[in-house]
């Protein structure tokens, strides 16, 4: 049986639809920055995906290419995820999408070397005729976060927002956004087949003690 990030790792994919506060270990992923509009048609956003994926399937069929990863084992591809920022507030404002600051990202297993993650991007280039030369080896130490599950478009998060920062100020945390330490997003449902008001998406802020 592949093995599963979701199911191995349930408390960091699958909380409850409740503020909890938990302790992220560092992981490494593929990465493009960009900025703008998410939803745009053809955008910076959508054209990154497609480079995400491109790198993350021709890591996962590595074996097949004829490229050995030391310790290998088989996987699914996790979720989608993403960390979002903008430039003047230490908060998301959904109203002003076009000044999205994001890093879109995939899990990497921890076999995955920097050397083998070069040998995908260039293998994936050639591949899928595609440039795939914004793609990144990311490493992220969030640390001390709180997160909540929530259920619904993604112009509703402030509702969960809120939940996560009233569970703060109850319990002696404040967030700690930064330029370094961002709104992290996870993506549970695949928005071309689920309706608005369904999707999962886990959202985790970095925290301090107040």
């Amino acid at each position: 049986m592949s093995f599963d990030f979701k199911k191995e790792y349930k408390g960091f994919y699958l909380p409850k639809a409740k503020p909890e506060i938990v302790v992220v270990p560092r992981a490494n992923y593929i990465a493009v920055r960009g900025q703008g509009d998410p939803n745009e048609e053809g955008g910076a956003y959508q054209r990154a995906i497609g480079v995400l994926y491109a790198v993350a399937y021709t890591l996962k069929m590595s074996k097949r290419a004829g490229h050995e990863i030391d310790s290998f084992f088989d996987y699914v591809v996790p979720p989608l995820e993403g960390f979002w920022q903008m430039p003047d507030t230490e908060t998301v404002d959904y109203g002003r999408k076009s000044d999205f600051r994001w890093i879109s990202v995939l899990r990497l297993p921890d076999f995955v070397t920097k050397a083998d993650f070069d040998w995908a991007v260039e293998a994936a280039a050639k591949k899928k005729k595609l440039d795939c030369s914004a793609a990144e080896f990311l490493t992220v130490d969030e640390g001390l976060c709180v997160q909540i599950m929530h259920v619904g478009s993604f112009d509703d998060e402030p509702e969960s927002a809120a939940k996560m920062n009233a569970f703060l100020r109850e319990n002696g945390y404040e967030n700690d956004l930064n330029d370094v330490r961002l709104h992290h997003e996870i993506y549970l449902s695949d928005p071309r087949r689920v309706a608005a008001e369904k999707r999962k998406t886990v959202l985790r802020h970095p925290i301090k003690k107040a």
